[in-house]
């Protein structure tokens, strides 16, 4: 399942084009520096490492670079172990500002399907470690957030 899930993912997203830059690198260092990450990193090559807690340039990221990356992130999340666990990360970047956020409004109708697709399957399969990492009410509201009815 966690592969037919990545490899639906590369699928749902795979016409979202790579954009040039990934962050306002231009604002300062830090975020030229995230922005020379992503620009290094591809969807397969993306990992743990270049997204830890504390130094993670998805923080920074443009709605057109999220949407571009989702599939790797989809993958962190759905590969975690304990040491590599990604799913608390994945669910605030999903929950960023709420009903309307960015991210949300740059995904077209079937990639928030996928999401919603993909936080269901974490719940199913991860919940007691979801829960630990005390994420558990994030991702009920990322849910919310992503399956919004009121949305066209």
């Amino acid at each position: 399942a966690i592969m037919n899930l990545i490899q639906e993912a590369i699928e749902v997203f795979g016409s979202s084009p790579r954009p040039e830059h990934f962050t306002d690198h231009t604002h300062c260092c830090e975020c030229a520096e995230h922005d020379e990450t992503l620009r290094k990193e591809s969807l397969e090559t993306l990992g743990y490492d270049h997204v830890r807690p504390g130094w993670d340039p998805i923080c920074f990221i443009s709605p057109e670079g999220f949407q571009f990356y989702f599939p790797a992130l989809a993958r962190l999340a759905l590969d975690g172990t304990r040491d590599t666990y990604f799913v608390g990360q994945l669910v605030f970047h999903l929950e960023l500002d709420g009903k309307r956020n960015a991210r949300y409004l740059q995904f077209n109708p079937e990639q928030r399907k996928y999401v919603v697709r993909l936080l269901h399957h974490l719940i199913e399969t991860r919940y007691d470690e979801i829960d630990e990492n005390l994420d558990s009410d994030a991702l009920f509201r990322a849910i919310e957030i992503w399956e919004d009815k009121n949305v066209a």
